[in-house]
């Protein structure tokens, strides 16, 4: 009970800054964070899901041991993120490669995490394999007001509708709504996009979380993707103009592919967003320039893993939420510490071997910053 008492006392701590000598403003921080858990699967089969690998007689021998290690190994992942500026960890965690409601109960009865508090948000998908996009908020930070699933389209090619392809309406009442049913080419049948609406520090935020369409299914399945993202954004901030609109998750692709620049819209430098809808990606120039990425092919960093964010988050005006920092989360325990795959993410399985390790992707997350009145 102190340990909880300390970090509400902790969490409630301001930055302090003295600027020419007038009296000090202080600030707070709101870390936001995304993860790719790599198969957080539990032993059990989803009636018509491929998740047959994942099972006790599966190829990868999924059995208790292994499904209550990958547990404590996700847990302890989470339970460090943004401890180091923010000892109650991140307001929000957007969550990608999840099979179900089941997992997640679980997840947030580990040690490491079932005193954060943390609620979830996931919805029933449509993936082959099962696994599912899912979201962790502190309800003492982020006010959760409604929630929706939009449901990815491959190809939609039916003129008379008045929202070809988008997997959601806006209705009478200029309020956009998910549609419910599949529609179109289900070629490349994936997982939707989960929406979050509610209040981050008392101020209107909207979070997408994502995970795109994989690399073999070619580079205009995830132009699909960021296109209805891009349009889902618009008509969000029709609904809500003075919404924060923050899109994260496992896109697939780099900063610099055209899934991201240009069916998406993000933009790398801060003084070429011009207008609050603009879309800001900080992370272009970690991997270009610092040469840090999220995931390891062939020797080479990608940096799939992103978190971007609409212009009305940029600036030095912290009388309302602003963007502070980007940073990917790096352990040495994350970190595969010999052999030929030495400097690699520390992986569950590799080669059909169980390495009771984490995820082959790393964690990355923003910082927020308000001033405390």
């Amino acid at each position: 009970m102190k340990k909880i008492c300390l970090s509400l006392v902790l969490l409630l701590v301001a930055l302090s800054v003295w600027a020419d000598g007038k009296e000090p403003k202080s600030y707070r921080l709101y870390g936001v964070a995304f993860y790719n858990l790599e198969n957080l699967f539990d032993t059990v089969h989803d009636y018509g899901k491929n998740d047959y690998e994942y099972l006790p007689s599966g190829t990868m021998k999924w059995g208790k041991m292994k499904y209550e290690a990958k547990l404590k190994n996700i847990s302890k992942v989470l339970s460090e993120l943004c401890v180091d500026k923010h000892p109650a960890g991140p307001a929000v965690i957007g969550l990608s490669e999840v099979e179900n409601h089941h997992v997640l109960d679980d997840l947030l009865k580990q040690p490491a995490l079932k005193n954060r508090g943390y609620k979830y948000v996931n919805y029933p998908g449509v993936d082959r394999r099962g696994v599912e996009c899912a979201f962790l908020y502190n309800p003492r930070s982020f006010k959760l007001e409604s929630s929706m699933i939009v449901p990815y389209y491959y190809k939609y090619d039916d003129p008379s509708m008045p929202d070809p392809g988008l997997g959601f309406y806006v209705d009478g009442q200029g309020c956009v709504k998910a549609h419910e049913e599949l529609r179109g080419d289900t070629t490349y049948i994936t997982r939707g996009f989960l929406v979050m609406n509610g209040l981050l520090a008392g101020e209107r935020t909207v979070f997408i979380v994502n995970h795109w369409p994989s690399r073999g299914a070619g580079s205009f399945a995830r132009e699909r993707a960021g296109y209805q993202v891009r349009c889902l954004k618009d008509a969000l901030m029709k609904q809500y103009p003075d919404a924060k609109i923050i899109i994260m998750g496992d896109m697939n692709d780099d900063p610099a592919d055209k899934s991201m620049t240009k069916s998406l819209g993000c933009l790398r430098r801060m003084k070429d967003v011009k207008k609050t809808t603009d879309l800001f990606n900080p992370w272009y120039d970690m991997l270009y320039k610092v040469g840090q990425g999220t995931l390891l092919y062939d020797g080479r960093w990608n940096l799939f893993d992103q978190i971007v964010f609409t212009g009305n988050l940029l600036g030095s005006d912290r009388s309302t939420l602003k963007f502070y920092r980007n940073e990917i989360f790096m352990r040495d325990y994350l970190f595969q510490q010999e052999g030929r795959y030495k400097g690699a993410p520390l992986r569950t399985h590799a080669g059909g071997v169980w390495l009771n390790g984490y995820s082959d992707h790393l964690p990355v997350y923003i910082y927020l910053i308000k001033e405390v009145k």
